[in-house]
């Protein structure tokens, strides 16, 4: 015989409520109260009733006491509950959800966007490290260099230019100047020299403008008259400024610039002879100042690049300068 697993069924004899204890009387209430979770049950057929799960039989005090108290309880049949299939339903627009907050906290603050802005912050800091590192070496050979009183390199002249004009230290006041020593009848060095300051003044112009005067000084003015020396440089570059004088004005400048130059003792009238003097260009600034001396073991680039770096280092007045790669941003 089956038995619905919700109620149960069978006679139940009636008596009276006092032949019942209060520990049997609250367990059979409690029997009797409904689930908050209704479950199905369904009751197994088995072939055999030998193989029906042995179940004990309530006593009969409790099985009266169920009958009491179900007389006033409304019978609860067995049913299944239903599930809604109903999906779920978005987070708002600009809210996020469980799982977006979840997989926010698992992958933490890094992201893509973070790692590519922390490489590009990287590579500006050592770029402008790098910069700043360069600048202050050139600013310490420049203040190195720099005459307090009475200048190391460098000071008053007074010469005559290709034109028989008069030409003094003063002429160079507002723009760099790139000074050379040497003479017309140099067979090889001074020509390269002059080849070389040519690409220099050209890669200078190129890069900063027309902030540099060239100046071409001659160290044997007993040959070098102004129209030699003009003829001279039309073959090198025409912004080349030739300048010549006498021997005692000559011999002044170049010991302002200490310009090591000799020639040969006894000169016999018409007799060929070679000048010594120091090979150098002196970088010298608009305020006539020394910054540097660029000797033989650097090439026309190499100058040019050292010269182009002094230059735009100026934080003075300076003609025709243009602004610097950070004031053009």
């Amino acid at each position: 015989m089956s038995r619905s697993c919700s109620s149960i069924s069978g006679a139940l004899r009636v008596i009276r409520p006092s032949s019942i204890s209060p520990s049997e009387l609250h367990t059979a209430r409690l029997l009797a109260q409904p689930s908050k979770r209704t479950l199905t049950t369904r009751c197994l057929n088995y072939p055999n009733a030998s193989q029906r799960p042995h179940r004990s039989s309530p006593s009969s005090a409790t099985r009266e006491a169920a009958a009491l108290s179900t007389r006033s309880t409304p019978s609860i049949s067995a049913s299944s509950r239903t599930f809604s299939t109903t999906p779920l339903r978005s987070a708002p627009k600009g809210r996020r959800t469980i799982q977006e907050i979840r997989s926010r906290y698992f992958s933490g603050p890094f992201s893509v966007t973070a790692g590519f802005l922390f490489l590009a912050t990287g590579v500006g800091l050592t770029v402008y490290f790098r910069y700043e590192k360069e600048r202050l070496a050139r600013k310490r050979i420049a203040e190195h260099t720099k005459g307090y009183g009475k200048p190391k390199v460098g000071g008053p002249f007074d010469l005559v230019d290709t034109e028989g004009r008069r030409f003094t230290h003063e002429d160079l006041m507002g723009k760099y100047a790139l000074v050379y020593f040497g003479f017309t009848h140099c067979p090889d060095i001074c020509p390269e020299e002059l080849d070389k300051m040519a690409v220099m003044i050209d890669l200078i112009k190129k890069k900063c403008g027309d902030v540099l005067t060239p100046i071409f000084i001659t160290a044997d003015p007993a040959r070098d008259s102004p129209a030699v020396i003009k003829e001279y440089l039309e073959e090198f570059h025409p912004d080349i400024i030739g300048l010549t004088g006498e021997y005692e004005n000559i011999k002044s400048c170049c010991k302002y610039y200490r310009v090591y130059f000799s020639t040969p003792p006894k000169l016999q009238p018409g007799q060929d002879y070679l000048v010594d003097h120091s090979i150098y260009f002196y970088l010298m600034d608009p305020e006539n100042d020394f910054v540097e001396a660029l000797g033989r073991n650097f090439t026309a680039e190499e100058a040019a690049e050292v010269a182009i770096k002094h230059i735009q280092d100026w934080r003075g007045p300076l003609e025709n300068k243009e602004k610097k790669w950070w004031e053009t941003a």
